[in-house]
């Protein structure tokens, strides 16, 4: 038998031998060191974001063969390389410039391993499959009579050389770190090398015929095992026994590890004796799908995600804003799948993991993932089962919460790589982040769904499933979501919602909050009173505990400077944070639910022992945005403080928003700040209505936004439309002139009695008496209304400033008359592009031609529109109400 990758692995006495599925990859690794020069090795250690103490070992290596050869085995123990992959190598060698390289690189792959290598990053998990399974396990487990014996020498002298080559006979010193891998991976079969206690010196001879011999100075062997009796016919398993088991034992083990993480729901912070499986908490939340470049479609259930037709994205992206339930729906999926629950396409596929890229630092690969976050600790399956049983699987991953996932700045991340279509082709992907982190340079053919959160009845069911079933209870919950504005606007999040509901059914008097800081503020003292309320009596004094809950810098500082930085650090070691926020503060914090501890295992090399340590996150990444508020306010102090540029402003929208709304000098000077960015606008819409009162800097501030106007999309959030909203009103308060203000699909209706514009939304815009354009541009082919259209024209009216009137991509009625109010008004009207009417002395007229618009001219005008806007969703719903 020819190499490391022969038919049979030894083990140990009484072992079933273990199949290896790629011959030849021991070759391709000796030889892969040859080409690896010191250059190379550096550029990639760096690329691959190596330790330290990695880099420095590699630099101490003695010579650069004993160099490359540390490296090759760092590359295949971090996924780099594999037996059946090296497309991450391949692509790496690209980006730092060696393409040279790279090609001599997959030569050698394919010379030892016989597995090609696309140039788009094709995979072998695509070529074992293109080539049959029977075909790749009946090459492996053949033997290889046509191969070249490998060679056994024993008590060979070391011998040390500059150069090696696959051509040319030489030998060369191993640096003992790499012995023990080199030594299960070129081993052959029935053969155990050691020393009286370690090996002291192993050499390895690459002879002229690509065959690899081993030397040793020690001449101490240990006895070749019994290989044992020939199995009989009688004792022969079934064809395909060993994989069905192996896959079996797999599934089972996911299965354990989602229940663990479905099983342990935690709505309220504090309370951790009521503990609720998924499906006992899930409500849907709203789900729209994106069709063409702007517009959402409204998805009827979780269920759509995956559309059932043929061609459809295997990769969908999920996104929202914060506590939109993103990861809740995660979990949900999870749920379905291991309770094969009736009708759920997500209890279709043979595999569903769910992995949370919060854990995910350092680790390069699938496989390498699922071994360590997906699996028990003490797992019998090896990395390379779990790469062959996802290779022959339909398997559906779930990547949660991209926006924490600590690589994703990293060019070669796998996961990237796997989004990309470089690796994993055969994998359907499910990603969930934050709707301002979405990735970068996803192909055309990448799903996107976002989620819309809680309307009223979705508000209504969670509390009778959850909360409580008393309807006069029910009622009280709800009816203050409907009369403040602010509630409404932040329970649609149903991390907020779900808050809210259990809360105020406590006692809470939530209602009366009337600001985002206001809501979040009053939320943490209820976690800490109940905390305190439990705890005092015990080992603490309540004045103490009141003391550790108040002393938060620490705190503070540590939360601010994680969540600014290039690298957003969200989860700490333990030892760590009890050193910087001491025992008792860090105690009562976890007592109350804001910090939550963690398991965490990390899979060494091969052959040994898990590590596990114990990490530290918060409840959820708002509650380090509250706490790094306060840092703010104290950086601000100094007036010559600048916002790192590196900040994304936002993904951090809250944390400016709380620093605005917990002091009022220090929120004037954050606005300051943000509105001397090019990027701050927006932050300062959402920001300035958290001040109570503005200041000669704030309204210099909003007056320069204010005046290159003023856009409403109805791709914004609720939370940004509704601050977009008391921003206007509070300019038009403080007599600030708006220049325009335009409404982008976001128009829905009129409100008769109050006159406010309502926003499709549900939010309404009331008359600014500042205003002095309004532009509404509708959904393409919509056909506004006589009632419409005269509520608008009375809207107007009610801004005494308003000296233009516009409307885009829509059908006006046809009106004998025009009220003498619009005299001083310049309407214009564009149906479509470059057809434009502008109303004077009470009739349209085509701003070309110069032509007045007649009768019989509208109604051609009228057919035209409807032609050309035929396949618009507006007049898709048109034809099917009159049929």
């Amino acid at each position: 038998m020819a190499d490391s990758s022969s038919t049979y692995q030894a083990g140990g006495s009484g072992d079933q031998p273990k199949k290896s599925i790629i011959p030849g990859f021991g070759r391709f690794k000796v030889a892969l060191s040859t080409v690896l020069t010191m250059e190379i090795i550096m550029q990639l250690a760096y690329i691959f974001e190596y330790p330290n103490c990695l880099i420095d070992g590699l630099r101490k290596a003695d010579t650069t063969t004993s160099c490359a050869l540390l490296m090759v085995s760092g590359m295949e123990e971090r996924g780099q390389i594999a037996p059946h992959d090296i497309s991450q190598l391949l692509d790496s060698l690209k980006e730092i410039g060696n393409p040279g390289t790279a090609s001599t690189v997959q030569e050698l792959f394919l010379k030892h391993t016989d597995i090609p290598i696309e140039e788009e990053g094709a995979h072998s998990q695509g070529v074992i499959r293109e080539r049959g399974h029977s075909e790749a396990e009946n090459e492996a487990t053949v033997d290889r009579d046509h191969d070249e014996p490998s060679q056994k020498t024993v008590g060979a002298p070391a011998s040390s050389m500059s150069t090696m080559s696959p051509t040319s006979s030489s030998l060369m010193p191993i640096a003992p770190e790499l012995m023990g891998h080199l030594m299960n991976s070129m081993t052959p079969p029935g053969v155990n090398i050691a020393g009286s206690n370690n090996v002291v010196n192993i050499s390895c001879h690459v002879q002229s015929t690509g065959s690899v011999q081993l030397a040793t100075s020690s001449s101490q062997l240990d006895p070749v095992p019994s290989p044992g009796p020939v199995p009989t016919p009688d004792h022969v398993p079934p064809p395909n026994q060993e994989s069905d088991d192996t896959m079996s034992t797999f599934i089972q083990e996911l299965k354990e590890t989602g229940k663990a993480l479905y099983d342990k729901i935690q709505p309220i912070p504090y309370i951790k004796d009521e503990l609720d499986s998924v499906d006992k908490v899930f409500i849907e939340v709203g789900l729209e799908r994106r069709v063409g470049k702007d517009s959402w479609k409204k998805l009827g259930s979780y269920h759509d995600i995956f559309p059932k037709e043929k061609g459809n994205p295997r990769i969908q992206i999920i996104e929202g804003d914060p506590g939109y339930g993103k990861s809740t729906l995660a979990l949900q999926m999870v749920y379905d799948w291991c309770n094969e629950v009736s009708g759920s396409p997500f209890s279709g596929p043979d595999i569903l993991i769910c992995l949370n890229l919060r854990q995910l630092k350092g680790i390069t690969s699938i496989a390498q993932a699922i071994k360590q976050c997906s699996l028990p600790f003490d797992s019998k399956l090896k990395l390379l089962d779990v790469e062959q049983l996802i290779s022959k699987s339909n398997i559906w991953v779930i990547f949660d919460a991209y926006d924490e996932y600590p690589d994703q700045h990293n060019k070669v991340n796998f996961v990237m790589q796997m989004l990309k279509g470089k690796i994993g082709q055969h994998v359907n992907i499910l990603l969930t982040t934050r709707s301002s982190c979405i990735p970068p340079a996803l192909g055309a053919r990448t799903g996107r769904i976002r989620l819309t959160g809680f309307d009223n009845a979705a508000q209504e069911r969670y509390i009778r499933k959850v909360v409580t079933g008393d309807d006069e209870v029910v009622k009280k919950v709800l009816k203050h979501l409907n009369i403040n504005p602010t509630l409404g606007v932040l329970c649609r999040a149903p991390l907020f919602s779900v808050m809210y509901a259990h809360l105020t059914h406590k006692g809470s008097m939530l209602h009366e909050i009337s600001s985002v800081t206001g809501f979040f503020g009053h939320m943490i003292s209820c976690f800490l009173s109940h905390t305190q309320n439990k705890l005092s009596g015990a080992d603490e004094s309540p004045e103490n505990l009141q003391t550790h809950a108040d002393t938060h810098a620490a705190l503070d500082k540590l939360a601010f400077e994680a969540l600014t930085s290039k690298m957003q650090q969200l989860v700490w070691d333990r030892t760590f944070f009890v050193g910087e926020l001491g025992e008792v503060f860090y105690k009562l914090y976890v007592d109350v639910g804001i910090l939550v501890e963690e398991k965490e295992t990390h899979i060494p090399a091969p052959g040994k022992v898990p590590q596990h340590k114990t990490v530290v996150r918060f409840y959820h990444k708002l509650f380090g945005e509250w706490y790094a508020a306060y840092h703010l306010i104290e950086c601000v102090k100094s007036r010559s403080y600048i916002l790192p540029e590196n900040i994304n402003l936002y993904d951090l929208k809250f944390l400016f928003m709380f620093a605005c709304g917990l002091d009022q000098p220090g929120g004037s000077q954050v606005i300051k700040l943000l509105g001397e960015r090019k990027d701050g606008a927006e932050s300062v819409v959402l920001c300035a209505p958290q001040l109570k009162e503005w200041s000669h800097d704030i309204q210099t501030t909003v007056r320069r936004i204010v005046s290159s106007g003023i856009d409403i999309y109805i791709s914004d959030s609720r939370l940004l439309q509704q601050s977009t909203i008391q921003l206007l009103e509070l300019a038009s308060q403080h007599k600030i002139p708006i220049s325009q203000v335009m409404l982008l699909e976001s128009f829905s209706s009129v409100d008769p009695d109050s006159l406010p514009l309502v926003l499709r939304s549900g939010l309404c815009l009331p008359p600014l008496s500042t205003l002095k354009e309004l532009v509404i541009w509708t959904e393409p082919g919509r056909e506004v209304t006589v009632d419409e259209w005269t509520g608008i024209l009375n809207y107007t009216n009610q801004c005494q400033l308003l000296k233009k009137l516009k409307f885009y991509w829509c059908l006006l009625p046809w009106m004998d008359s025009f009220p003498a109010s619009l005299d001083n008004v310049e309407v214009v009207w564009a149906p479509w592009f470059c057809e434009y009417y502008s109303l004077r002395s009470g009739r349209w007229q085509n701003e070309d031609s110069g032509e007045i618009l007649t009768r019989g001219a509208y109604d051609d005008l009228v057919t035209k529109f409807r032609e050309r806007c035929s396949d618009t969703p507006w007049q898709e719903r048109r034809r099917a109400e009159r049929e």
